[in-house]
């Protein structure tokens, strides 16, 4: 197992850039992982790595070493996938995914809950509202709110997701509540943006009697953190468009108040990414199925 674990480390430390960060992955100290390359390395009788003050690149037989290697431990995974069938108890490192309102709020509260009553597992979760390749990132599952666009991944439905346009008291008495769709693109109006790299968040899509309609929406302020613009509009800087669960809350207690209820943004979906080969894991299987029942009563987005 440590030749294997060895392997898992030097894959990491390719796909990731650096020891440090290929270490912190699997939970080693830079030490650790580093010992780990230079044991495997003197395995090989070969260098994986040119090393210098400020960066470390494969070598080309570190490069050739490397494509073997995933096919090893995509074998491995598969036979311990394969195994575990018959096992009635899930075990293993479950890596996960979320929104970072979404993971925050719903998705790590239950996180505990599982673990206690299969503690053979572990749960490993990155929370970002930007969107990330899961395949890229050696993620088991992912958790999104939005429209999925990856078809090479098998997406499992939870809830629609209402939207709504919403803003301070603050923000209307100072700048005066928008009649109109028109009124949000016509550069009166402060829009609280989701941006990240590569973001195709440029517009709100809104329903009207005509169908859907694009507002190319604009603002002085962006974010790629949800609950940042959140704050933001908490604080009067803006109008946002959230999904309803995540602001309920202050739309109850008239920090916020919704704006255009009558063309709303078009609704979300709340679902999860998987890859195909996961679907055999009972660990996959058993968290994905724990997580959707606790959390669907708390995503009601009627509004």
């Amino acid at each position: 197992m440590a030749y294997v674990e060895s392997l898992r480390v030097f894959a990491r430390i390719i796909e990731l850039g650096s020891i440090t960060s290929g270490g912190r992955d699997l939970r080693l100290t830079p030490a650790v992982a580093s010992k780990r390359i230079k044991e495997l390395e003197k395995h090989l009788g070969v260098r994986l790595f040119n090393r210098t003050t400020r960066s470390l690149t494969p070598t080309g037989v570190g490069r050739v070493f490397y494509k073997e290697a995933k096919k090893v431990l995509a074998s491995i995974d598969f036979a311990e996938n394969a195994i575990s069938q018959f096992s009635d108890t899930p075990r293993g490192v479950i890596r996960v995914t979320a929104p970072l309102g979404f993971g925050r709020r719903i998705i790590a509260p239950l996180v505990p809950g599982f673990v206690e009553k299969f503690p053979d597992t572990e749960i490993r979760m990155r929370l970002s509202d930007r969107k990330v390749n899961i395949l890229a990132e050696e993620l088991d599952m992912a958790f999104f709110i939005g429209s999925p666009l990856d078809s090479n991944l098998k997406l499992r439905k939870i809830a629609n997701c209402n939207r709504i346009l919403c803003a301070s008291p603050k923000y209307l008495l100072k700048m005066g509540t928008p009649k109109s769709p028109n009124d949000l693109i016509n550069g009166i109006h402060n829009c609280l943006l989701l941006r990240y790299p590569r973001s195709p968040e440029y517009f709100w899509t809104i329903k009207t009697n005509n169908g859907h309609q694009k507002l190319n929406v604009s603002g002085k302020f962006d974010a790629d953190d949800g609950d940042v613009l959140t704050q933001w509009a908490l604080s009067g800087y803006g109008i946002v468009n959230k999904p309803y669960f995540e602001i309920r809350e202050h739309l109850e207690n008239g920090n916020l108040i919704q704006i255009l209820p009558e063309t709303p943004p078009i609704s979300s979906i709340i679902g999860c990414l998987y890859p195909h080969k996961k679907l055999q894991d009972p660990k996959m299987r058993h968290f994905m199925n724990y997580i959707i029942e606790k959390c669907s009563p708390l995503i009601k987005s009627e509004t």
